[in-house]
């Protein structure tokens, strides 16, 4: 229930519930600015907890899902420690799709950056993007697209890099005509 929360409040609110329970009530963080490691505190929650509520969901249906397949079964069957079983055989297999739920949740904090960047008044990128936006600069409006689709790219690459190296079955279309 906790994880469908999470993932269900939008980041913009979820900034404005921290700063008004975190900053205004307990006056525990800053609700703005750059004082050092605090302020960084609110900002980084309103990013990351929605991605990690789905993320967490994510990984523990995988997991429960592979703990039941037969080969699971078989490497218990055999001997293997409980370790190398989790290790080898569940976290492996069940890390593919928690790897591209993380992939495609660092393209949409690319996009969230830029909000929470307006809400906690941090010079940032995302705020240059919004200014950029509202005055008109179409120069850096072409610059800001160009850099978060090369990122949105690059990113996509190290993921697609990292489900061959967790699942070796996937190949690159030249070794896959080779192989057959």
């Amino acid at each position: 229930a906790t994880s469908m929360l999470g993932a269900s409040i939008p980041s913009f609110w979820l900034a404005l519930l921290l700063i008004i329970l975190f900053s205004v009530q307990l006056g525990w963080l800053p609700a703005s600015g750059q004082q050092g490691w605090e302020s960084l505190v609110l900002p980084a929650l309103a990013l990351g907890l929605g991605d990690a509520a789905v993320i967490a969901r994510l990984t523990r249906s995988s997991l429960l899902e592979i703990l039941n397949e037969d080969y699971v079964k078989t490497a218990r069957a055999k001997g293997l420690s409980e370790s190398r079983i989790m290790m080898r055989h569940i976290l492996r297999n069940g890390m593919a799709a928690v790897v591209t739920q993380i992939g495609l949740a660092f393209g949409f904090l690319l996009a969230y950056s830029a909000i929470i960047e307006v809400i906690f008044v941090w010079p940032g990128i995302g705020r240059l993007a919004v200014d950029a936006i509202g005055q008109r600069d179409y120069t850096m409006i072409q610059g800001f697209v160009v850099f978060a689709g090369t990122i949105f790219v690059l990113i996509n690459l190290v993921v697609d890099l990292l489900y061959m190296w967790l699942d070796p079955r996937v190949m690159l279309g030249r070794q896959r005509a080779v192989a057959t």
